[in-house]
């Protein structure tokens, strides 16, 4: 799964042509470390749907503030450059998928 930074998330996130589904973690947030395994999951199952990637908010505060995220992990969809749905804390991978089909 990839990982954005600061630097490349307008290229990587905002300038995509698929949806994208960023994770705001930590590395000492264990949800977050439980949510590895279903994003992989998730990003081989529907890579030609949503591009799925990581921000670590500890190296890059910058995104991290212009979202006001707070509570890791975080979970947005962006599309067309813009967050079009936000969610808090870790969840099965059926649920994610139910939870983001409506902006795919």
């Amino acid at each position: 799964m990839a990982e954005v930074t600061d630097a490349d998330f307008g290229t990587e996130v905002l300038g995509s042509e698929l949806p994208v589904l960023v994770e705001f973690t930590a590395d000492w947030c264990p949800p977050c470390r439980q949510m590895g395994k279903v994003l992989a999951a998730l990003a081989a199952e529907e890579g030609e749907r949503v591009k799925v990637v990581q921000l670590d908010v500890d190296t890059n505060p910058s995104t991290t503030n212009a979202y006001k995220v707070l509570s890791m992990p975080t979970f947005m969809v962006f599309r067309g450059g813009e967050p079009v749905k936000s969610m808090v804390g870790a969840r099965p991978k059926r649920r994610l998928l139910e939870e983001i089909s409506d902006v795919l």
